[in-house]
This record gives structure tokens, sequence and C-alpha cells, in this order.
């Protein structure tokens, strides 16, 4: 918690980018002293970089992101590291796609990043996940490696029986409308698609 009594939310981290395996593995023991002494982390949320449109990489200052194994191990090494100071290590489907969170629920996440509706930022970066992922593929994705879903708050009690009724059976989202990048101008240099 904060100094205010307030829980933080998550613990967000990007990595792949300038980063290393050393770089994390301080990162996730700084969250474990963070975490014993405040207790106001709700989750940690590994968040694969993702390179293909970001500036960082068009400049050639990062390297292509982490491979599919390393961000599957990360959510491993998490569930280690935090455990049980963290209990709730969160998987991201526009990140890692459908496969890749199913492969990091089997791994040591526990929980299913939401329902989102139009991501942009993950899509613009080059990611092809990210448009919508409705309750009810969630919940096939979760039974799909034999685990029971269940809707939650943010602070991680049991959602109402009346919201979660409500999460089901909307409308598809309208596909979206990516225009692709023509050309990109980097400290005075242009680069094709």
């Amino acid at each position: 918690m904060n100094g205010s009594g307030i829980r933080l939310w998550g613990g967000l981290f990007l990595f792949g980018h300038v980063d290393a395996p050393q770089h994390w593995a301080r990162h996730l023991l700084h969250l474990r002293r963070l975490q014993s002494a405040t207790g106001g982390l709700t989750e940690f949320v590994p968040l694969p970089f993702v390179p293909m449109e970001a500036p960082m990489q068009l400049r050639g200052r990062s390297r292509f992101g982490p491979t599919f194994r390393e961000a599957v191990l990360m959510h491993a090494i998490a569930r280690l590291a935090l455990h049980p100071l963290v209990t709730s290590i969160q998987t991201s489907w526009v990140k890692m796609g459908p496969q890749g969170a199913a492969a990091c629920l089997q791994a040591g996440a526990n929980d299913l990043g939401g329902t989102l509706m139009n991501e942009s930022i993950t899509r613009a970066a080059g990611a092809m996940h990210g448009q919508e992922m409705p309750p009810e593929a969630m919940e096939q994705l979760i039974r799909s490696i034999g685990r029971e879903p269940w809707q939650r708050t943010t602070l991680y009690q049991a959602a109402p029986p009346a919201r979660t009724a409500a999460s089901f059976g909307a409308a598809p989202l309208s596909p979206p409308i990516d225009t692709p990048v023509q050309r990109h101008a980097v400290g005075g240099a242009a680069f094709s698609a």
C-alpha cells in the first residue's frame, strides 16, 4: 500500500528491449522487496517488448524483443521469485497472443489479462493481437488447458454474478482500420516499411 493505505495495482514490467536476463532478475528481486515492505501490489504483469514498429527498434537501439521462450520463462520465474508475496501473475494475450498466453498460464501465470477493446499501443508497435478477446473466448482458452475460469474484480475478489453475466453476449467490435506504415523518419533518415 502507498502512504495513504491504497493498494497500488500491478507491477507492470516491459522487458526485452535494452535489458538482459540479469536485469530482469534484479527487477523481480526489487519488486519482491517492495512488496514485502508495502504489500501494495495486486499482481505482476510481465509485458514482452513488441519491436516491429517501435521507434527504439527502428533506430537500432534495442534488441528485437524477448524470444518466446524468454517471455514464457519470465512468467515461470516470476511465480517462483515473488511467491508468496505476489500471488497473481498475469499474462497479456495482447502481447503473447492466445496460444502464448495459454503457454504462460501453464508455466506459472494464473491470470489472463482483461477484455481490452481496440487496444492500440501494442498493435501500433506491430503486434497482431489486441483488437478484442471477449469473455467467451477467454473462458474457452482457459478451459482448453484444463483450468476453471472465473471473473474477478480489480482487487482479486470474485466478480458479482450480475456483472459476470452482463459481460457475455456483446456484439463483436468492428474491425480496426490499420493503415500500414509507409515511412519512418528517424533522425533525418527515412526507412520504408
